[in-house]
């Protein structure tokens, strides 16, 4: 049985030192991780059931959390993911009518250690200025300096290596809403269930497949496009995923991805990743499509970008690729898009299209996905007729 926290002092340390003392909130316990901070004023519960987020502790910039409860629709997976919760002020009854028990009664169900009552804009600002660090918060005690060499002995988030944890562990469909259009492979790579959800919606039968999932299994379904799904940990692990994509391409798959599927794609096609300061997460951020010169507010939670030049296109072995989209906060590249012989074969972004808990602004992205498997469909169609 889990214990409840609810009222016990806590205390958070940084790697660097840094200690903010608050009350527990959640799980008796404790945790460690990477902190890193999300924007977001909304929209808590689709964060913690986030897969990308395993392995952080996540601390809410907004001050007032819980407000919504929790309710059993609203899941982007079968459990919460984050290492832990930073939040400054729960609200001590929820009011939604959704909502079936209060956010701090599913953080202790589910064994998530969090804290609460902490000035969360000072330390958002200090992981701002210094950067996403690994972080311990802890309900059982108050002795910082053994806390401290616990969270020193965390592994850091450059090089970590966690698709394999959050991974499904078997195949499962999700079938065409209406009449069925085109089939789609998913490489579930820390998949949000409303991903899937959005493909269906658009005729397209999605067969979701481990991270391990190879190409002769891919071929095997005989897929009109293959998707690569956002995850966590850090993009320079996931070489298999990276020489499946390149083997689609040379294929001529379609091929869309997004967030860690971004980064795959990149280094499918011979960029290099890197770890942000502190990257980007939360439901507001800024990014501007270079084609049309449309602002998007989106959806993020990254902590790794690609590094590919943003003034030029770049010709490789699958045909010339370009920056599509870049963050306007940072000038982040938040996209790719890869064509060959003037048509577009392949595209990425950074961000959330599917957009739970929103906003909507980047939904279009699953129609230029179909668009794009119905002009590789009449191009085959037309190749075999000649």
């Amino acid at each position: 049985m889990v214990m409840s926290a609810h009222g016990k002092d806590a205390i958070l340390v940084l790697e660097d030192g840094r200690v903010f003392h608050g009350r527990a909130f959640g799980a008796l316990g404790e945790t460690f991780g990477e902190a890193v901070f999300s924007t977001g004023m909304t929209g808590y519960q689709e964060t913690l059931t986030d897969p990308s987020y395993e392995g952080q502790v996540v601390v809410a910039t907004a001050p007032h959390i819980g407000n919504t409860g929790w309710n059993d629709e609203d899941d982007e997976s079968g459990r919460i993911w984050v290492a832990g919760y930073v939040v400054r002020d729960p609200s001590r009854v929820p009011s939604n009518w959704r909502s079936r028990r209060s956010l701090d009664e599913e953080l202790v169900r589910q064994g998530v250690v969090g804290i609460s009552a902490i000035d969360t804009r000072a330390l958002t600002r200090h992981l701002r200025e210094r950067g996403a660090m690994r972080v311990g918060i802890s309900s059982l005690g108050a002795d910082v300096d053994a806390l401290l060499a616990r969270v020193r002995r965390v592994p850091p988030m450059a090089g970590a290596d966690l698709v394999g944890r959050v991974t499904t562990a078997r195949p499962y469909v999700v079938p065409a809403r209406g009449e069925k259009r085109f089939t789609v492979v998913a490489i579930d790579l820390g998949i949000k269930s409303m991903t899937p959800h959005r493909l269906s919606e658009r005729g397209i039968e999605v067969h979701v497949l481990p991270a391990t999932a190879d190409w002769e299994q891919v071929r095997a379904i005989g897929p009109d496009g293959l998707f690569l799904s956002n995850g966590p940990g850090d993009p320079s692990t996931a070489a298999a995923a990276a020489e499946l994509c390149r083997r689609a391409l040379a294929a001529g798959l379609p091929l869309f991805g997004i967030c860690m599927g971004n980064q795959v794609l990149g280094r499918a096609l011979g960029f290099d990743t890197y770890k942000l300061k502190y990257g980007h997460r939360g439901i507001n951020q800024p990014v501007l499509d270079r084609a049309t010169g449309r602002i998007g507010i989106t959806a993020h939670n990254h902590g790794f970008a690609v590094d590919a030049p943003t003034d030029h296109p770049v010709d490789t072995a699958y045909g010339r690729v370009e920056v599509s989209h870049v963050c306007l906060n940072d000038g982040v590249v938040e996209g790719l898009r890869l064509t060959r012989d003037g048509r577009l074969v392949a595209f990425s972004v950074q961000y959330h299209p599917e957009a739970a808990a929103g906003p909507h602004d980047a939904s279009y992205l699953f129609d230029e996905f179909v668009a794009m498997m119905a002009d590789n469909a009449r191009t085959t169609t037309a190749g075999e007729q000649a």
